[in-house]
């Protein structure tokens, strides 16, 4: 499966407490994200450069740290662990495998690894790559350089590819217990609880039986399943679409409003052009997430709707 490198992605059945994020599968953070959470899976963790973590990593996979990466707690995987140039774990490392560390690693409070430890010299990737094709082009091996092109060059545009299921944070964005934002979209799997307000300059997909303990401001189409609880506001500058038994604790506002009957909100209603009352949606989360990647509008139907009505 592939992922957009600009939205923001939780995946279904993830919690946020009052120290981690608990999540299922990888776990990818982009380069210069701050997470002001601790976090743990029993996937892999992935760490892109110059990042934050205010709290624990523990995985039942491998941990990666690319470069200049700080964890302010400790380090716990039951595989392998690969930490870049100048990483700092402020706490305690636990490596259940093999550790390989780059120059000038800091281990505040010491580190105990099961199996092999490799301390290697900072050499960059595209060098390794360099030596690896030329030691294959004197061995006659043309068809496999031809194949690791290929590879590297159907991965080089915006998708690349990950595991199924996987939790998402792209560059540059925060995660905190007050102020979240990203620079580009947000999807929110079913059954998740979050915490936290959320600044999106994309788009937002809220899936089924969700809770946010905060508000959503967003500046494009919002569309929120059935049975979801937001204990703030919902505000963006394009569309919202709200679907069943939804609850919205705080003022909804959008251009448009499209909500069912259903839906109950504590607070004011304000669209420019308009709210409307629609019936639900008669098809499975799969669909609508399939039609969120694709980039297909959420709302189209909508206009097409004779059942609905202006208030």
């Amino acid at each position: 499966m592939g992922f957009d490198r600009h939205t923001l992605v939780i995946p279904d059945g993830t919690r946020f407490d009052e120290q981690y994020i608990v999540t299922t599968g990888d776990v990818i953070i982009g380069d210069r994200c701050l997470v002001q959470f601790g976090i743990k899976t029993d996937g892999r963790i992935f760490v892109g450069e110059h990042v934050i973590i205010d709290g624990n990593l523990e995985s039942k996979g491998d941990i990666r740290m690319d470069i200049f990466s700080r964890i302010r707690g400790d380090v716990k995987s039951n595989t392998d662990v690969y930490l870049g140039e100048k990483v700092i774990v402020d706490g305690r490392l636990s490596v259940g495998g093999d550790l390989d560390v780059g120059d000038s690693v800091d281990v505040k409070k010491g580190f105990e690894a099961k199996g092999w430890i490799n301390i290697r010299s900072p050499i960059p990737v595209v060098i390794y790559i360099f030596i690896y094709l030329t030691q294959l082009l004197k061995m006659g091996h043309s068809e496999d350089i031809e194949r690791i092109l290929k590879e590297m060059e159907e991965n080089d545009g915006d998708t690349i590819p990950i595991s199924d299921k996987f939790l998402f944070i792209p560059n540059n964005s925060i995660i905190s217990t007050q102020k979240s934002k990203t620079d580009g979209g947000f999807r929110i799997g079913k059954k998740s609880n979050l915490v936290g307000n959320y600044e999106i300059k994309g788009k937002v997909f809220i899936d089924e039986e969700v809770r946010i303990q905060g508000s959503i401001r967003a500046e494009e189409n919002v569309f929120c399943g059935q049975k979801v609880f937001i204990a703030g506001s919902l505000e963006t500058q394009g569309n919202i679409r709200i679907d069943d038994d939804t609850i919205i604790g705080g003022n909804i506002t959008a251009e448009q409003i499209h909500l069912t009957k259903t839906v109950e909100t504590k607070g004011t209603m304000y669209a420019k052009k308009g709210v409307s009352f629609i019936t639900p949606y008669d098809f499975e989360a799969a669909e609508k997430i399939r039609r969120f990647e694709e980039d297909l509008d959420i709302f189209d139907h909508i206009n097409e709707n004779p059942e609905g009505k202006h208030v």
